[in-house]
């Protein structure tokens, strides 16, 4: 099972960098925890700078995670939260 991550923000936002730290702990704990499940976590971000599209719809939310193309967070990652919506995945692929 692929589980893609996306976390759209821009340089120089210390809510990004926060979120960034977040997403990476989560991952690192989640993958650790499920290395034997066959599930891979690809995370990838986004720069609103760099995107237009991007810009209009979330210069006032950033950062934002997305999980598989659906927004579950923005302005702060709730690391308990984020690790929920990670595992009720775990558990749907099972």
């Amino acid at each position: 099972m692929l589980i893609h991550l996306t976390l759209i923000g821009k340089p120089g936002c210390h809510l990004c960098e926060d979120a960034d730290l977040v997403v990476a702990e989560v991952v690192r704990e989640f993958e650790s925890a499920h290395s034997d499940d066959a599930i891979l976590v690809e995370f990838e971000t986004k720069n609103i700078l760099e995107d237009d599209h991007l810009a209009l719809k979330y210069s006032e939310e950033i950062p934002v995670l997305q999980i598989n193309g659906k927004t579950h967070a923005y302005w702060r990652i709730d690391p308990v939260r984020f690790r929920a919506a990670l595992e009720g995945l775990a558990a749907e692929a099972k």
